[in-house]
């Protein structure tokens, strides 16, 4: 059973995402347990404060240490690796979800406001992990991309494994255009080679459909294919 802690200042968040698909049959099932933990529940005085002005000024609030200290000696077990949501972190890829996945504990710090004080970071943290190029309103949208993704690594979460290697960025290539009934639909129609039956030519168009999509769209990747591939050629 992989073990999730969620530190974060809003807990309700999290209640449909677990309770719903894939995520929350894995809970409901017992290969997923998941727990959020309320940072207010760790904050002193009667206002429930975690955050406060920045020193040096600026505009924005920061997250208070106390509350994250405390939070984080209280949860963290033993070797849980702590991650903590920032749009300042690595980018999330498929090599680093991989990496998470191996681990059976993990810890997530849920970044607010303009970020957390540099001394929980120092003292706890040893991932820094960004979504996106983008910045979204709390750090508990990405705390669920990562978890979702995370998740789909654990035995028995996916039904199907095959899909799981199918998917896009399991080779740095994005994944072939799919296609369901009817066969014709306003004068568009299907690639006749997926309705020939022989898995082998389509096997060979799903994979030059690929190539060519990751080329279009996403160069960056294609480049990195084109390195993977090389390497395999080699025998290295």
């Amino acid at each position: 059973m992989k073990s999730v802690k969620i530190i974060t200042l809003f807990p309700e968040f999290f209640a449909s995402p677990l309770s719903t698909g894939l995520l929350g049959k894995a809970v409901q099932s017992g290969i997923l347990s998941v727990e959020c933990v309320n940072l207010r529940d760790y904050s002193e005085g009667s206002y429930n404060q975690c955050d406060d002005y920045p020193y040096g000024g600026g505009s924005g609030m920061v997250l208070m240490p106390g509350p994250l200290f405390r939070a984080l000696d209280m949860v963290k077990a033993g070797p849980a690796k702590v991650l903590l949501t920032t749009p300042s972190g690595a980018l999330l890829d498929q090599e680093t979800v991989k990496k998470l996945s191996r681990e059976e504990e993990l810890c997530i710090v849920c970044g607010h406001y303009e970020g957390i004080d540099q001394r929980v970071v120092d003292r706890y943290v040893d991932w820094e992990i960004s979504i996106g190029d983008y910045v979204v309103s709390g750090g508990e949208y990405a705390a669920l991309v990562i978890m979702d993704a995370v998740a789909r690594y654990i035995p028995g979460f996916m039904s199907n494994r095959d899909s799981l290697r199918e998917e896009s960025f399991e080779d740095y290539l994005l994944e072939y255009p799919q296609y369901t009934r009817p066969g014709e639909i306003e004068g568009m129609t299907v690639p006749e080679v997926l309705l020939s039956g022989n898995h082998g030519k389509i096997n060979q168009w799903r994979q030059e459909q690929r190539v060519e999509k990751t080329r279009k769209i996403r160069p960056d990747l294609y480049r990195r294919y084109l390195s993977l591939k090389k390497e395999m050629d080699n025998g290295s």
